[in-house]
């Protein structure tokens, strides 16, 4: 029975689909049959796994407004035992097409909950906002992983996601858990960031990993390969990165 986790933050260019892809990645280079789930509007989660948004006709739009089954949308990957219930255009508008369905905030779960048997692990790649869609989400999800950047704009709304959290947790899914907060985008040079470090660990304490993940080009240039970095390329230091924390997060399961 798979683990479903959503990766979210209400700001965006924080690291958060580059976490969710290159985790999920690893997680089936460890073995791990797993799901990545893309309800970005943005598809940039699919983008990154090589696939052309305007091509595609199988997605989650399909799922979320046609009532498709996901075994009938999913596509495998370049991974082995990775694979992807994609976003395409259509999902632009899916936000409001939501609004009118029945049990609007859980068809994603009822959706995920069928193939929950196939897969170690299922990740979802939330849009960076707090919208009906990361609603869905966080109630078809276990727990939530949160990218952070070493900022200090990216401490702003930390506080009003958390509190977002709590009454999801409140209301739709009293087991919503923080599975952990990772820092991204980290440049050890600046001082700042060594400070906002030491103010997210203080917020988070043992639910911050202890790997950080660097600025790194080969990190920002992989999605324009339609690669996960582990392909593109395994031994820079941002691929080192995301599979040490890939198995610090195993680790604690």
């Amino acid at each position: 029975m798979a683990k479903i986790i959503a990766f979210t933050n209400k700001k965006g260019g924080v690291g958060k689909t580059t976490t969710a892809v290159n985790m999920a990645a690893y997680l089936a280079a460890f073995g791990k049959r797993t799901l990545l789930v893309d309800i970005d509007s943005q598809g940039n989660a699919t983008t990154a796994l090589g696939f052309t948004k305007s091509l595609l006709k199988k997605s989650v739009y399909n799922v979320l407004i046609d009532d498709d089954p996901v075994a009938n949308n999913v596509v495998p990957t370049k991974v082995k035992l990775l694979d992807m219930l994609p976003a395409n255009v259509d999902l632009t508008g899916a936000e409001v097409d939501i609004v009118y369905k029945r049990n609007r905030e859980r068809i994603l779960k009822d959706a995920l909950d069928k193939v929950r048997g196939n897969y170690d692990y299922i990740l979802i790649d939330c849009p960076p906002s707090l919208g009906l869609l990361t609603i869905n989400a966080w109630v078809a999800a276990d727990s939530v992983i949160i990218p952070l950047q070493s900022e200090y704009f990216a401490l702003e709304g930390v506080s009003q996601l958390m509190n977002t959290i709590s009454l999801v947790k409140q209301h739709l899914n009293p087991n919503l858990q923080i599975e952990g907060v990772v820092i991204t985008l980290y440049d050890g040079r600046a001082l700042i960031a060594k400070q906002i470090t030491a103010e997210i660990k203080k917020f988070f304490k043992n639910k911050l990993y202890e790997i950080i993940i660097p600025r790194n080009v080969r990190l920002a240039e992989a999605p324009s390969h339609g690669l996960p970095i582990m392909l593109h390329d395994p031994k820079c230091i941002g691929a080192r990165a995301y599979k040490a924390l890939t198995e610090e997060f195993l680790s604690k399961q």
